[in-house]
């Protein structure tokens, strides 16, 4: 069983709220898009090492990153490799590769 947006919304706040300093020079939008049955979408937001988390559409997102939310849920858990989703084809990237490259600092 997989969560709902609110809760993965819920768990990236508290990981970020748990390690603040792994968020030192990361400065951006991350769109995420999950498909699929638990699917949907969500936001967070970096700036001044603080980050907000919402869900819906950014504005105007520096990076959207889509995969199913099952595989989100592996990501989520540390069981999949944002580089190995990636270069598998369950993670697809648009945008600041750079800035998505600090994408699992975010995560965990």
């Amino acid at each position: 069983m997989w969560m709902a947006i609110a809760e993965w919304v819920e768990t990236l706040r508290a990981n970020i709220a748990q390690h603040p300093e792994k968020l030192s020079g990361v400065e951006g939008t991350f769109q995420f898009i999950l498909t699929g049955e638990e699917g949907g979408a969500f936001y967070a937001q970096a700036a001044g090492g603080r980050v907000e988390v919402a869900e819906g559409q950014a504005p105007d997102p520096s990076v959207t990153i889509t995969m199913s939310a099952e595989d989100f849920g592996e990501l989520m858990a540390g069981r999949l490799n944002p580089m190995t989703a990636f270069m598998s084809g369950r993670l697809k990237l648009q945008g600041d590769i750079g800035l998505a490259l600090r994408l699992q600092s975010l995560l965990g």
